[in-house]
C-alpha cells in the first residue's frame, strides 16, 4: 500500500491510498485502513458498492477521509511519531474460497503525505483557537476590469478570563496561487498580528491573473487556495484559506474576461 494525495484532496482532509494486487489472481477489496500515530483513529476506506475488484498487476486509488490528528504541544514529538512506520490491513476475498480473509501490506508514504497533513491540521486547529480566517463570499472587480480585490476577514476569538495570557497568530506574508497573484505596485500586506479579543478586521488584496493559458481554468485544482505563512506558539507553517463556491466562481469570470482576446 502506498499513500499519496491528489492536488483536488488538498485542503479537503482526504488521501488516497494506493493498492496493488501482486497476488497473481484477482482479489475482491471489502475494506482498508491505515494505522498512524500522528492521528487519532484509523483511516478508512469502505468502497461504496459494496466491494472493490483488483485485478492482478493492477493499482487501484481508494480515497479516504483523515481523522483527528494528534496534536502534541511539542512539534518535535510530532515529527518523531512521523518516524513510525504506518499500519495497513486490507480485508478481501478470493474467486472459489468463502470468507473474508485479512493482510498486513508494508505501507509506505514516500512523500510525507501523512507527516504533512497532520502539520497542516494541527496548524489551523492552533490558528483557528486564536481566531477565525476566512475568504468574503464578494469578489470586487475594479472598474477597468484588470484587477479585483479579496478580502480576507478575520475575527478574533474571545479572550480568556481575567489573568489569561492572550494568545496571537502573525500572518508573516500570503502566497499567490497558481491562478491568482498580487500586482506588483500593490503588494499584499506581511507581518500581520492578531490577538485574541481584538475587534474584527478585513485585509483588502488586489489581485490579477497569475496564468492566462487556457488551461487556467479548466485544470484548476488549488488556484483559490489561498497559503498564508503564519506563525502560532510554537508552530509555524502554511495555513491555506479556501475560497467558498461563490467567490470560486466569481475569481473564475474574473480571470476569464481579464485573459479573454481584445
Amino acid at each position: 500500500m502506498e499513500v499519496y494525495q491528489s492536488r483536488d484532496q488538498y485542503g479537503k482532509q482526504a488521501i488516497q491510498l494506493l493498492l496493488t494486487n501482486v497476488s497473481g489472481r484477482p482479489l475482491t477489496v471489502a475494506a482498508a485502513q491505515l494505522a498512524s500515530p500522528l492521528f487519532q483513529g484509523d483511516i478508512l476506506w469502505e468502497p461504496a458498492g459494496g466491494s472493490l475488484e483488483l485485478p492482478p498487476g493492477q493499482p487501484k486509488s481508494l480515497p479516504a477521509r483523515l481523522p483527528a490528528p494528534v496534536c502534541g504541544q511539542d512539534p518535535a514529538a510530532t515529527q518523531q511519531s512521523s518516524i513510525q512506520q504506518p499500519v495497513a490491513t486490507v480485508r478481501y476475498s478470493e474467486p472459489g474460497r468463502p470468507g473474508l480473509r485479512e493482510v498486513a501490506p508494508v505501507a509506505v508514504d514516500p512523500f510525507g503525505v501523512l507527516e504533512r497533513n497532520n502539520r497542516e491540521q494541527c496548524l489551523a486547529a492552533e490558528v483557528a483557537a486564536v481566531a477565525d480566517i476566512v475568504l468574503d463570499r464578494r469578489l470586487e472587480v475594479a472598474p477597468d476590469s484588470r484587477t479585483a480585490v479579496v478580502r480576507l476577514v478575520i475575527t478574533p476569538k474571545e479572550a480568556g478570563g481575567a489573568g489569561t495570557d492572550l494568545r496571537s497568530v502573525t500572518i508573516a506574508n500570503i502566497d499567490g496561487t497558481t491562478l491568482i497573484a498580487a500586482p506588483a505596485d500593490e503588494p499584499w500586506p506581511r507581518n500581520v498580528r492578531i490577538v485574541q479579543g481584538a475587534p474584527r478586521s478585513e485585509l483588502r488584496l488586489r489581485i490579477r491573473p497569475a496564468r492566462c493559458d487556457p488551461h487556467a481554468i479548466p485544470e484548476d485544482k488549488v488556484g483559490t487556495l489561498l497559503p498564508l505563512h503564519v506563525g502560532v506558539g510554537d508552530r509555524e507553517g502554511q495555513l491555506k484559506i479556501a475560497a467558498g463556491t461563490a467567490l470560486r466562481g466569481q475569481i473564475y469570470d474574473f480571470v476569464t474576461a481579464v485573459c479573454a482576446p481584445a
